[in-house]
């Protein structure tokens, strides 16, 4: 046999006569009782090796530490991100519940106003959303997401539960622009509903200010006396704004000796800066949608 056929048969020896000598070892020593000596053998190594365990566990707590303090940490951190997720997911949720509920709210009160007998009887309501604001308190425009498809023109009143906003000034298919009652270009007929001084609204000193204008001196006008729309006709001619609808209060009224009319702050009823929806008065008479 040549050499490197002779060692591979030794090794194969060695290893039939560990494995035959594990066998025997293992049968004697579950066979023997718990004071025999493959027992006092095993006993006496785990002695000897006791104090290297007791060393390599103490060599190795800090790094185990180490390991479950960078464990705790990745969890903990993810733990954290997902709460914050949950969270923000919360808090979108309750702002999407505020603001239907504050929807809900503001469509019962449009029902309510539609339904009630302050509504104008010779209009129908168009209720649409706003979709377009004011850039700066200069501009006095806002759109709406309703127009000629729904039958609204030039000129038509618009309104909210709380007041009269605007009138419709441009008009496309499906949108309309409004110009808010304090541009300067808006005026009209009004009245003091206590005493029932007539005027013309115009634009006041502030963004959100108006004034009672053209008001004999000889009528009456009161701070806190609200101040309503007043339908006039003149042959052909009539208001494009139905009677009664609020505009606001007045908050000042004063006159001088050298002057003819009164001079009168009107604070509007409409809050401009939160209108979300509005009503646009489209005539029946004009007939058709």
């Amino acid at each position: 046999m040549s050499s490197r056929s002779a060692t591979a048969l030794r090794r194969r020896i060695v290893a039939g006569v560990l494995v035959l000598l594990s066998i025997v070892l293992i049968t004697i020593y579950f066979r023997e009782p718990s004071g025999g000596g493959l027992h006092s053998v095993q006993s006496a190594g785990a002695t000897v090796l006791r104090p290297f365990e007791v060393g390599a566990q103490r060599i190795a707590r800090p790094f185990q530490d180490a390991y479950g303090y960078l464990a705790g940490l990745i969890h903990a951190k993810s733990q954290n991100e997902e709460l914050r997720r949950q969270i923000d997911q919360l808090s979108q949720r309750q702002i999407q519940n505020s603001t239907a509920l504050r929807d809900i709210g503001f469509l019962k009160r449009e029902l309510h106003y539609v339904s009630s007998p302050e509504f104008p009887k010779d209009y129908r309501p168009v209720t649409t959303d706003v979709i377009s604001r004011p850039p700066d308190e200069f501009q006095q425009q806002i759109v709406v997401e309703a127009g000629a498809a729904e039958g609204i023109r030039r000129d038509d009143p618009v309104v909210t539960p709380d007041g009269l906003v605007g009138k419709v000034t441009e008009v496309a298919h499906n949108s309309a622009q409004v110009t808010l009652l304090t541009d300067p270009s808006i005026s009209v007929s009004a009245l003091d509903f206590q005493t029932g001084a007539l005027g013309m609204t115009g634009h006041g000193q502030g963004p959100d200010t108006l004034t009672l204008d053209r008001v004999l001196k000889s009528q009456t006008l009161n701070v806190g006396d609200l101040v309503e729309t007043q339908s006039f006709r003149f042959g052909k001619l009539t208001g494009i704004y139905p009677e009664g609808i609020v505009v606001g209060t007045i908050t000042g009224a004063s006159q001088r000796d050298v002057d003819l009319y009164w001079q009168a702050q009107i604070r509007p009823r409409v809050d401009f800066s939160s209108l979300r929806s509005v009503i646009v008065l489209v005539p029946k008479s004009r007939g058709g949608s």
